[in-house]
């Protein structure tokens, strides 16, 4: 459990995010997230980095209940740090990070996704931000990433999510493959962008990163600010504890 980096074959690195039951991932884990990918940069002989999850789905963002158990706003602070490093990780990267993406991808994951250079998602693949019933705000900068403005907004302000489908028409998921072709679709593209010259691929990933129009660390940390206000004023909590009691309510009827 945790994560965890391997070397895939010549060139390719593969990160694993492994917190069952649903990659709900706690402060330290987005560190270490952090950690393990620019290790992976770091390597001369790496050229591409496949990002990719256990479980039942790629990620489900923080760990809420380690903020709920832990008082005053540190688990907060250590979150939205863990979460800004993990981001830039990937998109500082200096090869480009390939995200294998299965089931939901929410909250935090979306900021994995949205800074990555290539999606391959499965036919079960859903991405959407619910920060909103969740008392936070975040991760807008990288969602705009993924669908056209209008739709960003309606899926901010709803807390919906959208389909791999919709995303492959939009053209930031690559390919939408069955689940059990995921990690092999997601290695093909790898292994095409490791049979190129590293000093091109590293080259071109700068090069790209120069010319994008939004700067996604000023951006993100700029929306990270919202969250704290909302958390400092209470209104988080409130929403968060009915959240939670909405949930026992389902539970009791099932």
């Amino acid at each position: 459990m945790g994560i965890n980096r391997h070397t895939e074959s010549a060139g390719i690195a593969v990160v694993t995010v492994d917190y069952p039951p649903v990659n709900a991932i706690p402060s330290d884990g987005w560190f270490a997230l952090a950690d393990e990918i620019r290790a992976a940069g770091r390597d001369p002989e790496i050229r591409v980095v496949v990002l990719r999850a256990e479980n039942r789905g790629f990620n489900a963002g923080v760990d809420i209940k380690e903020m709920q158990r832990t008082p005053g706003h540190q688990a907060l602070i250590d979150a939205n740090h863990g979460c800004f490093e993990a981001f830039a990780a990937v998109y500082d990267c200096p090869v480009p990070v390939i995200a294998a993406v299965q089931g939901f991808c929410l909250g935090g994951g979306i900021g994995l996704v949205g800074n990555s250079d290539i999606i391959i998602a499965s036919e079960d693949a859903t991405f959407g931000l619910p920060e909103v019933d969740r008392g936070a705000l975040g991760a807008a900068t990288h969602l705009a990433r993924l669908v056209p403005q209008h739709l960003m907004r309606a899926l901010f302000f709803t807390a919906s999510a959208a389909t791999a489908q919709q995303l492959h028409h939009f053209g930031s998921v690559l390919k939408v493959v069955p689940r059990d072709e995921l990690d092999a679709a997601a290695l093909e593209v790898a292994k095409d962008i490791a049979a190129k010259d590293g000093r091109v691929i590293r080259a071109a990933k700068r090069a790209l990163n120069g010319i994008d129009v939004q700067d996604v660390h000023r951006s993100y940390r700029f929306e990270q600010g919202f969250t704290f206000e909302l958390n400092l004023s209470g209104a988080s909590d409130e929403i968060r504890e009915r959240f939670d009691a909405d949930l026992a309510a389902q539970k009791d009827k099932n």
